[in-house]
């Protein structure tokens, strides 16, 4: 697929915005390595040489019985790498650069968790004994994840349903605006309650109950366009020259009409890193014990004698967002002529 010179122009005009093109490079590098977590965070060896044989324990479980032990359960590599007699049969190992589990709760410790920022755990832990570090990551990729689906999702609803508002026009228009008009003024919350009560709070539910609202505003974006587009002069030729409704849409008008899309798309990448927070710290988000940004900022709720639980979580979600928001700027004013100069 060639780009237009005219995208093309407004790419180049994107990266000459320094602050957003950094940022989108900050964020997308991020996310990246947050796609590897297990591999970067995590408290079992990546790889690891036990009698001349290699052991994956990130990607394979192993039962105790491999490494000398009773049980078939799977093999606890923190007690493992403490015992001589383990030791002495591991010619070399390969451990994530943070040697902590999300999910594992380290009551070793002296005094109750939370315990304060150390050495061990450079955050913290949080109320439960888990290192805040790895569920701040964690949850980083779930954030992200999350709100990058809706906001794909939210693109393709808004984009068909406001094109085809628009593109028809008369009664298909006034029955689709009424019909809007009706399932956006239902309590969002309520829904998602009840759905979540009645399948789980699973990732991919949660992700489907918010697309079902977050369409509605990019609907209104791609009704005026179309019913803007439809009329101009390149448009009737097209029609005059015999082409399909289809290939009218989609070549001819869609092309043309996206500018509201990409240049929205970013704040919308915000509002879904924002629900999926405030739906985890009103408890309807993730299953527990998942990690969470709005969990964490529960966490720190209630116990205020902790703030590292806080202040760790609001500078993560503040950093998040303002690379977000730069890059929403930084598209808005290359692609939209009004946006900016």
């Amino acid at each position: 697929m060639r780009l237009s010179d005219l995208t093309k122009s407004r790419l180049r005009k994107f990266r000459s915005i320094k602050r957003a093109w950094y940022s989108f490079i900050l964020l997308c590098v991020a996310y990246f390595l947050s796609l590897f977590s297990e591999v970067l965070v995590n408290d079992r060896p990546i790889v690891f040489n036990y009698e001349d044989t290699l052991y994956f324990p990130i990607f394979y479980h192993y039962p105790s019985t491999e490494f000398g032990g009773s049980y078939k359960t799977e093999a606890d590599y923190r007690v493992l790498f403490k015992d001589p007699l383990f030791l002495e049969k591991v010619a070399w190992s390969l451990f994530p650069p943070i040697q902590h589990d999300p999910l594992y709760s380290n009551l070793d410790l002296e005094h109750s968790p939370p315990h304060a920022p150390s050495r061990q755990h450079w955050l913290g832990t949080d109320e439960s004994g888990r290192d805040v570090l790895a569920r701040l990551i964690y949850g980083f990729r779930n954030c992200m994840s999350f709100s990058l689906f809706l906001t794909l999702i939210t693109a393709l609803f808004g984009v068909v349903i406001g094109g085809i508002q628009g593109y028809l026009g008369g009664k298909m228009d006034f029955v689709l605006q009424r019909v809007i008009e009706i399932w956006s003024s239902l309590p969002f919350l309520y829904v998602v309650i009840v759905i979540a009560s009645i399948y789980g709070r699973g990732f991919w539910i949660l992700v489907m109950v918010l697309s079902l609202f977050s369409w509605i505003g990019l609907s209104y974006y791609l009704r005026a366009e179309f019913l803007k587009l439809k009329g101009l002069t390149y448009v009737n030729v097209a029609r005059s020259l015999g082409f399909s409704p289809l290939r009218i849409f989609f070549r001819h008008i869609l092309p043309n009409a996206l500018t509201p899309v990409v240049t929205i798309l970013p704040f919308s990448l915000i509002g879904g890193i924002t629900a999926l927070t405030s739906l985890d710290f009103l408890g309807f988000g993730l299953n527990p014990p998942t990690p969470s940004w709005g969990e964490l900022l529960q966490q720190g709720l209630d116990n205020l004698f902790a703030p590292w639980l806080a202040i760790a979580t609001v500078a993560a979600l503040f950093i998040t967002l303002m690379l977000a928001a730069f890059i929403g700027e930084g598209v808005r004013d290359a692609f939209d002529p009004k946006g900016g100069a």
